[in-house]
Formats: structure tokens, sequence, C-alpha cells
């Protein structure tokens, strides 16, 4: 059997602030990418929002 850890209300808040953070984080830079002509901007701003995805799933694989 799988040992579940038990986090405290405050963790979970701290983690939910973070889920906000991150997916606030992805928004901003797909916008920054979409109002950009520079492609090499594009590209770096489509890489920093793909990372804090990451950071976003991660987080939330967390809560299952």
């Amino acid at each position: 059997s799988i040992n579940m850890a038990v986090i405290t209300t405050k963790e979970l808040g701290s983690i939910e602030d973070q889920l906000h953070l991150e997916e606030n984080l992805v928004k901003k830079y797909h916008t920054y990418a979409a109002e950009t002509n520079d492609l090499s901007l594009q590209k770096r701003y489509t890489e920093i929002a793909s990372r804090h995805q990451k950071h976003y799933d991660a987080l939330y694989a967390q809560l299952k």
C-alpha cells in the first residue's frame, strides 16, 4: 500500500498560493510571446512559460 503524506492546512495553503503564482506566470509569458514580433523573444518567453507549467504540474501532482 502507498503511504499518503498528510499535509497541514498551512502547507496546503502555501501549495495553493504557489499554484496560483505559477499559473499566472504561465499566462503572463504566453501573453508576452503572443505580443512580440521578435522571434528570439517569442522562443524565450515560450520556454519560460513551459518551465512554469512544469512547476505547476509538479505542485498539482503533490495534491493527488
